[in-house]
């Protein structure tokens, strides 16, 4: 790493004692990261990678607090390598083009090579994550993506495939006490055994949020011992709590609202998921799924215009993709709803899960190839191109499901 001068030094002290209680108190070594054993304990790939400044490019992939930005911080303290930190929340192309243009100087001139991190990587739209793969393919940069979702989905197959995947476990509830004592060393405090058993038990899994209570719980406390009112005054104070259970109540909301066509309520469920910082790819796909289950064919147009605005977001990324996805909720709002599409596949499939089945009648098999015509395949099958009338007297199901019907149209 580069050297630091002394104002540098000491602006960082002072950063450092106004910081979040889980900043201050962030690992510098790999011997001091809680949890994830599987990937930092003695003998185990990451330690040995970083401990021989050896990383290659690679992907943390966990859910929130569970040390992913912590992992990249240890390696910027020990790498011999530059390393610049990139937020995909406020960066674009623009900073990407501008880092990988920093390395490639950096290396001409001095040979020094460049980690780049991105944190939350799975918001760069595709192009912003296409700008990376160049310079990660040719070894300009070594990239550390973190991000909370499955990179499966959510990060390019090319990046994904030149990227070595790491994944971080929720921390178990002795790890979180483990934190939480070491929080309680840096406030210069003491608690209540019940308040750190119940931050521990609320926050089991996410660090972070462990920390922040506990940080909420000594300011509360005035500095004096943690009590286990202060705790529960702590873990009730979050603005926007969005926790597992939040999210899948407030897209069941935001669902339920499109389909009782209420306008005003969708977008305030919308506007919660993005001010949450919800995955606004999440809510994409179920716009999508939503214009065939809830509207199909009352109004054709709502799925063009939910995979167009699936589409602007790939492109325009967010903030701006809002005004997009905004756009396709007001239309899905107003559209005429049926679930006529979703019972036809529904009950279709329901019928084969119990053994309706039957045979494919022999005028409507496969009579293409030599010998069919002698097993009867095709035998009385007249296309509605020759004869139009032929259709009306079609039997297309199996002898078994005559008459059933599955789409019921207008229902």
């Amino acid at each position: 790493m580069s050297g630091e001068t002394l104002f540098d030094s000491a602006a960082a002290d002072r950063l450092r004692e106004r910081a979040p209680l889980a900043a201050r108190i962030r690992p510098r070594s790999l011997d001091e990261v809680v949890g994830q054993e599987h990937l930092v304990g003695v003998g185990r790939p990451l330690r040995l990678l970083v401990e021989r400044d050896a990383l290659t490019s690679v992907l943390f992939w966990g859910p929130p607090g569970t040390g992913k930005t912590t992992l990249a911080e240890v390696v910027a303290l020990t790498t011999s390598r530059h390393f610049v930190r990139l937020s995909a929340v406020s960066s674009g192309v623009k900073e990407v083009r501008e880092a990988i243009e920093g390395a490639r100087e950096r290396l001409g001139i001095s040979g020094q090579s460049t980690i780049v991190f991105i944190d939350e990587i799975h918001r760069f739209s595709r192009s912003q994550q296409d700008a990376l793969l160049p310079a990660v393919e040719n070894g300009t940069i070594t990239l550390i993506g973190a991000t909370t979702e499955n990179p499966m989905f959510e990060v390019n197959s090319p990046l994904r495939s030149r990227s070595t995947l790491f994944r971080l476990e929720p921390l178990s509830r002795t790890a979180v006490t483990a934190l939480l004592h070491r929080g309680l060393h840096a406030l210069g405090q003491d608690a209540e055994f019940g308040a750190i058993e119940l931050i521990a038990t609320r926050c089991v899994g996410d660090g972070r949020a462990a920390l922040t209570a506990l940080d909420v719980a000594s300011a509360i406390a005035g500095g004096g011992c943690i009590t286990l009112l202060a705790a529960e005054a702590a873990l009730s104070t979050s603005a926007q709590r969005y926790g597992q259970d939040d999210h899948y109540d407030v897209i069941s909301a935001f669902i339920k609202s499109i389909r009782a066509s209420q306008v005003d309520a969708a977008i305030h469920w919308l506007a919660r998921m993005l001010e949450a910082g919800e995955d606004p790819r999440f809510i994409a796909r179920r716009l999508i799924i939503l214009a065939s289950e809830d509207i199909g064919l009352a109004d054709s147009q709502s799925l063009v215009i939910a995979v167009a605005a699936a589409h602007a977001l790939e492109h325009v990324g967010l903030p701006e993709a809002q005004l997009n996805l905004a756009q396709a909720v007001i239309h899905l709002c107003r559209a005429p709803k049926s679930n006529a599409v979703a019972q036809a596949i529904w009950t279709a499939r329901e019928d084969i899960r119990h053994g309706r089945v039957g045979e494919v009648p022999a005028h409507l098999r496969d009579a293409h190839y030599l010998g069919a015509s002698q097993l009867g395949h095709g035998d009385g099958y007249i296309s509605p191109h020759d004869d139009p009338s032929a259709a009306e007297h079609l039997t297309c199901v199996p002898e078994e499901l005559r008459g059933q019907r599955y789409y019921r149209e207008g229902q």
